[in-house]
This record gives structure tokens, C-alpha cells and sequence, in this order.
């Protein structure tokens, strides 16, 4: 039976449960900004969920993703008796296998014209420019910035952007700000989530470097806005050039 309740801990995954059918959450973290004005029980953050107040809610279903939450957290719903479906997206491709996964063999509901347009929308892709290398932060305080097999950093190589930390070990490195500006890069992207770059708080630490601000939901979020990313990141991009 699809389930009547559900509780999501992810803000993208909130935002694409609430776009097909509103009325099956019954929960979300305090981080589930979309859409403004969801009317659901907040459980706390991504990272330190009320695993009690969830299991008040009796949800049918919690979703999940294997980077946002910690498993601990996790365990402790299942040993709660929950049904928890946990997503893992590294790559543009993935987001939308499990977005398909969650939404239509998790929650029974139809596939969303709107997964169909973010598919359409990164398929018809103009020719790209010539290749960018860019370092991409996202944390100062330190610095951290993109790494290694990062559905964001997937999302820029599509538009021409090469991430340079891409071969790192890590996936979220910190590299000194002294190492980014001499990494040789053509940009810097500077994404306003999870840290709130802005055009007077983040530039000024790469001089001379062109910077892209760019919307963190449309660079990290994986949901309804995938179908206006690639026009949004693009334009972005192509303003710092």
C-alpha cells in the first residue's frame, strides 16, 4: 500500500514530494525551505534529527540520502520500526534514477512531468564553450571546496566547468585560500548554500579571478529546479567570463 505519511530529511527531497503531492508530508527538517510555507511538523536539522518526534509522527515512509544524514540517525529510525529509503547521489544521472525510485516506487505516486523536463533540460544542452577550470567553495572558516565525485561538481563539467580539486581525495577538501589562488584557475564559483557567498563576502579572497555566484539550490539541489538549472548556471557563469 503507497504510503499516507511521510517524513523527509533531505531539502531537495522535501521540495520534490511536495511538488507532486503536498498533502503526504507530515514532516521535514528545519532546513526544508521549499516551498515557503510548508505546513508540516519540523523534526530539527539534516545532522541532528528528533528521532523521537519522527516516530510520534508515524510516518510510512522517511527518505533519506547517504551524504545529508548520518547513519547513526538513521539506525535509530529503523530500530524505531520505520520504513527509511536512503538515496545516493554523486552524479546528475543518479539524482534522477532516485528521484524516479522515490517518488514513484516509494511513494506510488506518478512520474512528475517535471522529472521529465530536468532530463530533457540537461539533454538538450547547447555546445559547450571552451573549458573552464574553476575552484568551487563551499565553506570559508575554513576553506573547503568541492572535491572528488560531487553531484555538483558533475553538474559543472556538463556546463563546461572543470572542477580542479576533482581529482582530490577527499570530497570536500579544506584547501588554504593561498593554495585556491594558486591552483591556476579560469573562476572561481561561489554557490550561496551551504555558505552564503556573496558578491561582498567571498570574492574579495581570489583577486583577479573572475567570480560566478551562483544559486546553491540549482547547483546542489537535486528536484523541481534541475529542470531551470542549466539555464541558471550557465547565465551565471557565462556573467563572469
Amino acid at each position: 500500500m503507497p504510503p499516507r505519511r511521510v517524513v523527509s530529511l533531505v531539502p531537495s527531497l522535501t521540495e520534490a514530494v511536495a511538488a507532486c503531492a503536498p498533502e503526504l508530508l507530515v514532516g521535514a527538517t528545519d532546513w526544508c525551505s521549499h516551498p515557503a510555507g510548508l505546513g508540516v511538523t519540523r523534526i530539527g536539522g539534516t545532522k541532528n534529527p528528533d528521532t523521537a518526534r519522527i516516530a510520534a509522527l508515524a510516518p510510512d515512509l522517511v527518505i533519506a540520502n547517504e551524504e545529508e544524514n548520518r547513519p547513526q540517525d538513521l539506525g535509530a529510525l529503523r530500530a524505531a520500526g520505520l520504513d527509511v529509503l536512503v538515496t545516493e547521489i554523486r552524479t546528475l544521472d543518479q539524482a534522477l534514477r532516485e528521484l524516479a525510485r522515490v517518488l514513484v516506487r516509494g511513494c506510488g505516486l506518478p512520474r512528475p512531468g517535471w522529472l521529465d523536463a530536468a532530463e530533457a533540460a540537461w539533454q538538450d544542452l547547447p555546445p559547450r564553450p571552451a573549458e573552464l577550470a574553476a575552484v568551487v567553495p563551499i565553506w570559508r572558516r575554513p576553506w573547503m571546496v568541492l572535491g572528488r565525485d560531487t553531484f555538483a561538481g558533475d553538474l559543472l563539467v556538463r556546463l563546461g566547468v572543470r572542477n580542479l580539486y576533482a581529482g582530490h581525495a577527499d570530497r570536500y577538501p579544506r584547501i588554504p585560500v593561498d593554495e585556491l589562488n594558486a591552483a591556476g584557475a579560469d573562476l572561481v564559483v561561489l554557490p550561496d548554500e551551504p555558505y552564503r557567498f556573496t558578491a561582498e563576502d567571498g570574492p574579495e579572497a581570489f583577486p583577479g579571478l573572475p567570480a560566478a555566484l551562483v544559486s546553491g539550490r540549482h547547483l546542489t539541489w537535486y528536484g523541481p529546479s534541475l529542470a531551470k538549472a542549466p539555464d541558471i548556471l550557465a547565465e551565471a557563469v557565462a556573467a563572469a567570463r
